[in-house]
């Protein structure tokens, strides 16, 4: 944690990875117009709160500004699908909608690094942390395969449409049996948030929409399960 307008200002301009900054609701003044300058052109979240939340986080003098900084160095999308088609390689990627509990980003990392998936996909706001405890939950898997911070997720399934991968997304409301899917060829999977699954807008432009099975009481499984089930799916299909 980063407090302090220069202090964020330094940070920033070494380049160090922010996952996200809160700024007082309503704060004014020269360094904080330089602050957001420097945010203009930069992919990093900032939230405006209330000064008791900032209070909460630090005692200290904090000026309105408060920053977290990430071990994890995000990379873009549209940098790696053109790398792995030009190594020859059939692109599998995660897309994560809404994941906000870290444990569980940090397993479907790991299972994601097992599995040989080239990246994951994750929102600029409304995702999890990239922090301490989805590192660990991951085994160390957060430091080694590539994840990917957008703006849009929306924006991001049409790109890789466009590069012809194929879109699935994972949802207890499809009919279509997780099985039954071709994942053979350039694919993406779509794992939505744990409480509401994956977005309207998301599900509407999407390939391909299937479900796990569900034979017990409990409606859904754990969304970092249904992804292990899933993502061996592909495995299986993409090692025949």
């Amino acid at each position: 944690m980063i407090f302090g307008i220069r202090a964020v200002i330094e940070a920033i301009d070494a380049n160090k990875e922010i996952d996200k900054i809160f700024v007082r609701r309503e704060i004014g003044g020269e360094l904080i117009k330089e602050l957001m300058e420097k945010l203009r052109d930069r992919n990093i979240p900032i939230q405006k709160v209330p000064l008791e939340k900032l209070n909460k986080l630090t005692l200290k003098n904090h000026q309105g500004v408060v920053a977290f900084t990430t071990n994890i160095e995000y990379q873009r999308i549209d940098d790696i699908i053109p790398t792995l088609y030009e190594q020859g390689k059939n692109p599998f990627i995660v897309i994560l909608d809404g994941v906000t509990d870290v444990r569980n980003f940090g397993a479907i990392a790991r299972t994601c690094e097992c599995a040989g998936v080239d990246a994951i996909v994750v929102p600029m706001k409304g995702g999890a942390a990239a922090n301490a405890d989805a590192i660990k939950t991951s085994a160390g898997a957060l430091h080694i395969i590539p994840i990917c911070r957008e703006v849009s997720l929306h924006n991001t399934v049409s790109y890789l449409q466009k590069c012809g991968i194929r879109v699935v997304a994972a949802s207890e409301k499809a009919a279509h049996d997780y099985t039954a899917a071709d994942y053979r060829d350039p694919v993406a999977i779509v794992m939505g948030a744990e409480d509401v699954g994956i977005s309207h807008d998301i599900l509407r432009i999407c390939d391909d929409l299937v479900s796990i099975p569900i034979l017990g009481q409990i409606s859904s499984l754990n969304v970092s399960v249904a992804a292990g089930v899933v993502i061996y799916e592909a495995v299986k299909q993409r090692s025949i």
